[in-house]
């Protein structure tokens, strides 16, 4: 819809209608005339893929932001924000992907903070009880079922994100925003929040659901809004739609959604774990005796809710946690609490879930980034001096490969998108030079990619496999572990709850599995009777 239309259009059918909007930061255009409208009472999706400009669109409607041309209209009235608490006071409200929750207090101590209801003469004193209240009949208005005397650290992960949708209701949203929702969930907990928006939805509040996720956009929203540079390349009906047109709007071009594996019989054990014991960051018992192996020339899946173990195992395997009790056997060596220089010297490199903390230093250039870990090998260096000139021949390639933007190697890993340093590490840790890696331990490789950097990095790691190097993947996207992995583990709680072949499971079953079902259990439940 041009400027013209938007000019002339009954703004009285809407929520939200941003007109024209234009956000420019130092060296980059993030909205270039971006036109965002949506209808009141429906679930919109807002997709793109990295640096397409959606977080900052709806940081200005949250009021992080000004835009520096433009009008906002919630509900017909043009308004201003001046900063999220304008943007609270007309209806609107965010759940962020990273829940903002304090997990020493109760969940109905959380939903109410900052706008607590007060009791006495003076109205200072807390008033738990009429808090207690509120947030019970809040939930069961909309079906968000949650103990409200239950601490945040003692609830799973699904139950923490209806806290959050509880908080923006009680400061009395009609707008919601959520950002990468299910990102954190099981299956059935994915499943369960679609029934949440549902309801809300029938309450008549408006929802804007950001997400990489298409098949979920096809099977939650209304309409889906495009966008690709900072501009909006389409509007569409959901029901008119499909993933692989979505995916050709927000990328360009045609996008294969899943890679194809060849097959392939894997060949002798590369990775062997034997009842390994592992505490985590409070000496508690984080892996309680797994075992398993990684042969050659396949992908071996561990698909978890976050915090179940599958982190410290990671960490265990690549040297950075200590090992309580049990062995780790790289080709044949033991490698059991080894330094990480050792275990990558004999064949073992990682990517990490955490770029920022493990995956590189923001205050190097991507140049050096990209070799860190190898640099004191050839070709990179001779001799203790770096050979600058190689070092930057090898990163203007592996920038090209891997579409890191800009593709300025001098930049700061840290002056990076997020999505961008995820590149720089996979692209680093994948490469071959200057030796190849024998196994690749994998956490979260596509965290905060987008749909086309996750084709390219699924097809790398599938092309590694071709050439007999072993993966271990750990990832909390079902699709992801569904579409590499010959071979699937399901953690909880430190424990593997079965091994499983994609072929012949169903993301249900995995779902259940992640909650804590045993694979006889779910197999049981199948009718199968095995």
């Amino acid at each position: 819809m041009n400027a013209e239309n938007v000019k002339n259009l009954d703004l009285s059918g809407f929520s939200v209608v941003m007109k024209g909007i234009t956000k420019k930061f130092p060296s980059v255009l993030a909205n270039d005339n971006v036109d965002f409208m949506v209808k009141k009472g429906e679930i919109h999706a807002l997709v793109g893929e990295n640096g397409a400009g959606k977080s900052t669109l709806m940081n200005q409607l949250y009021g992080l932001y000004s835009p520096d041309e433009g009008e906002i209209y919630i509900n017909g009235e043009k308004l201003v924000f001046k900063g999220p608490k304008d943007a609270i006071d007309a209806g609107i409200g965010m759940v962020h992907q990273h829940f903002m929750l304090v997990a020493n207090q109760t969940v109905a101590e959380n939903v109410v903070l900052g706008s607590e209801p007060k009791h006495g003469l003076l109205k200072l004193f807390f008033d738990s009880t009429k808090a207690r209240k509120t947030v019970k009949d809040l939930s069961k208005k909309y079906g968000l079922a949650v103990d409200v005397d239950a601490f945040i650290e003692d609830i799973p992960v699904g139950m923490q994100q209806r806290v959050e949708i509880l908080k923006i209701l009680y400061r009395g949203a009609n707008i919601l925003i959520f950002d990468e929702p299910t990102a954190v969930l099981t299956p059935q907990e994915t499943e369960e929040l679609f029934k949440i928006l549902r309801v809300l939805k029938e309450s008549g509040k408006t929802i804007v659901f950001i997400t990489h996720k298409l098949n979920e956009v096809i099977a939650i929203t209304d309409r889906v809004t495009v966008m690709r540079l900072g501009k909006v390349t389409g509007l569409v009906n959901t029901k008119e739609t499909n993933p692989r047109q979505l995916a050709n709007m927000m990328v360009g071009r045609e996008v294969l959604l899943r890679v194809e594996k060849q097959s392939r019989e894997p060949g002798d054990v590369l990775l062997e774990v034997r009842d390994l014991h592992i505490k985590d960051n409070r000496s508690l018992d984080a892996v309680n005796g797994v075992s398993f192996s990684v042969r050659q020339g396949e992908v071996l899946g561990i698909a978890g809710v976050a915090g179940n173990g599958q982190t410290e195992l990671i960490e265990a395997i690549t040297g950075l946690r200590k090992v309580e009790k049990g062995t780790i056997q790289l080709i044949g060596e033991d490698i059991t609490n080894k330094s990480p220089l050792d275990i990558r010297e004999s064949g073992l490199t990682h990517i990490p879930e955490d770029r920022l903390k493990r995956g590189l230093i923001s205050q190097y250039p991507v140049y050096y980034n990209l070799i860190l870990g190898k640099h004191n090998d050839r070709p990179f260096s001779s001799e203790g001096i770096i050979d600058i000139k190689a070092v930057k021949a090898f990163s203007r390639e592996l920038v090209e490969n891997f579409d890191v933007r800009p593709r300025d190697i001098s930049i700061l890993g840290g002056n990076l998108s997020g999505g961008n340093q995820q590149k720089v590490v996979v692209g680093r840790e994948l490469s071959t030079i200057p030796i190849e890696p024998r196994v690749v331990a994998i956490s979260q490789p596509t965290r905060g990619l987008d749909i086309g950097a996750i084709e390219f990095i699924h097809k790398t790691i599938l092309s590694m496999t071709v050439k007999g190097i072993g993966i271990l993947l750990v990832s909390m996207e079902l699709d992801e572990i569904f579409s590499l992995s010959d071979r699937i583990l399901v953690f909880y709680e430190g424990l593997i709850m079965g091994e499983v072949l994609p072929d012949e499971v169903t993301r249900e079953e995995i779902g259940l599995m992640m909650a804590g079902h045993k694979k006889a259990e779910v197999v049981m439940e199948r009718g199968e009777g095995r």
